[in-house]
């Protein structure tokens, strides 16, 4: 029976980050894949093939779209899809084969098949109808999260699919109905719309990107809307019927009202993802779960299960890759002794779309429900030189700062570039630095960061560029 100091169920960003970082704290480690690659989701189906995508479309746009106007003639390009497809499949390999690498290089052993905890210390690991049991000082949870599904809704990853099925469709749909306007959804949307579809989003709620600042999810919905997306906003998916010609959508008013039927090639179901603890041996351990599923911790990630910890998209908070790296690495610390800590008020989020669009700490609507005094300082991307000349000018920062002691509370931007251009303020934000503080600071020019800083002036209403 092989004995570790910890073993951790799951090679997702959380997991793999974690067994890294025990490791370097001189920790004998394994990490347990059931799948046949490691990295998780967020390698193999989700965050880093969705971005090989996103990125081949908008290069395709760009060619048939804005080469001519700056001077540069090219015939109108032709989709290779099944090249774009191994476009795609080139990156899933070589992010796989890194976290590989990582393992070898830091001494992790890697044990193929489903993990299931049998208790204190006791982990087994079973493959092909065999099993073994290893023993284990510390184990980490770090299974992540599985897809949503709707009730009624068969999902078959051809016709009607996943984000796991948008990933890898075999043509172009004339018509693409998606379910769900949220991160994944719009992201998915963005790409086969550019590629050819009509793309119509139903979303439930009467606004797009939920928990998103508002205004900017007002203004991000006229940008889509300009690009072709259509949406139909307070309103729910009841069912799908096949026949052999078109996906029919029964669509009905959430609050109730007639129904319409709208026809479709491909229903993409993207309504959110929830906790994967199936297998785990939760229940029979003991493991409390709270009312959504999700593995209840403490402030220190230990589970009610002695010795037992959870990470990442399988416990409460945002379900972000990024965020579950920070709690493998805060996890692995505090095994060994030391201060491990996650700030959960500067965890960025970022839609990977064109424009993109980014966000970190509280938005306006939040600081309006807790009562707090703030300023916005605004800048759009239309005064931003850089943008001006290279004729990407949608969108505008936006900084929220306390209005009696000038921190910065919160900072939401639309434009290009936006998921690059939030971490000056994650930085700014975890030093509790203030608008001033952001305002004075030196910014390269001609950069679009540049808007950063005159938003930052703006709080104190002297922007110079507007």
């Amino acid at each position: 029976m092989a004995t570790y100091d910890l073993v951790v169920i799951g090679t997702g960003p959380g997991g793999y980050v974690c067994a890294v970082r025990a490791s370097q704290l001189g920790m004998k480690v394994a990490v347990v894949e059931k799948n046949a690659t490691l990295g998780g989701t967020c390698l193999n189906v989700g965050c880093m093939p969705s971005k090989a995508l996103l990125h081949a479309s908008e290069m395709f746009e760009e060619a048939g779209h804005s080469f001519a106007k700056m001077g540069v003639s090219v015939s109108s390009p032709k989709l290779d899809l099944p090249a774009m497809m191994n476009f795609k499949q080139q990156g899933i390999d070589g992010n796989v084969k890194g976290v590989e690498f990582l393992m070898k290089k830091n001494k992790i052993d890697v044990l193929k098949g489903a993990g299931k905890i049998l208790g204190t210390g006791k982990v087994e690991v079973s493959a092909d109808g065999k099993s073994q049991v290893v023993e284990t000082k510390n184990i980490v949870i770090a299974t992540g999260s599985d897809i949503a599904r709707l009730k009624g809704i068969e999902i078959d990853e051809k016709r009607i699919v996943s984000s796991t099925g948008a990933l890898s469709l075999e043509k172009v749909p004339g018509r693409l109905l998606v379910i769900g306007a949220g991160v994944i959804g719009l992201e998915l949307g963005s790409v086969w719309r550019r590629l050819g579809s009509e793309v119509m989003v139903v979303e439930f709620l009467d606004r797009i990107l939920p928990g998103m600042d508002g205004e900017i999810a007002k203004q991000f919905q006229r940008i889509l809307e300009k690009q072709g997306f259509a949406f139909k906003l307070g309103s729910k998916v009841t069912g799908v019927e096949m026949n052999s010609k078109a996906l029919l959508a029964k669509i009905e008013p959430a609050s109730g009202g007639a129904a319409e039927t709208i026809e479709a090639d491909v229903v993409l179901v993207c309504i959110g993802r929830v906790p994967y603890t199936d297998g785990l041996g939760l229940k029979e351990t003991g493991v409390a779960l709270d009312a959504r599923g999700r593995v209840q911790i403490d402030s220190h990630f230990a589970t009610s299960l002695k010795g037992v910890y959870a990470i990442g998209d399988v416990v409460a908070g945002p379900m972000l890759a990024h965020k579950a790296e920070d709690e493998g690495v805060a996890v692995a610390e505090i095994i060994a002794g030391q201060a491990g800590h996650v700030n959960y008020d500067v965890i960025p989020g970022v839609v990977y779309t064109t424009p993109e669009v980014s966000s970190v700490g509280k938005t306006e609507e939040e600081l309006k429900q807790a009562g707090t005094a703030y300023t916005v300082g605004k800048f759009p991307f239309t005064a931003n030189g850089r943008s001006k000349v290279n004729q990407t000018t949608d969108g505008f920062v936006k900084i929220l700062a306390d209005a009696k002691t000038d921190r910065v509370l919160g900072v939401h931007i639309i434009g290009r570039e936006a998921g690059e251009m939030i971490h000056e303020a994650c930085v700014l934000m975890e030093f509790g630095g203030s608008a001033e503080d952001l305002a004075r600071t030196c910014h390269a020019h001609p950069t679009r960061s540049e808007a950063v800083k005159e938003a930052a002036l703006a709080v104190g209403k002297r922007a110079i560029h507007m």
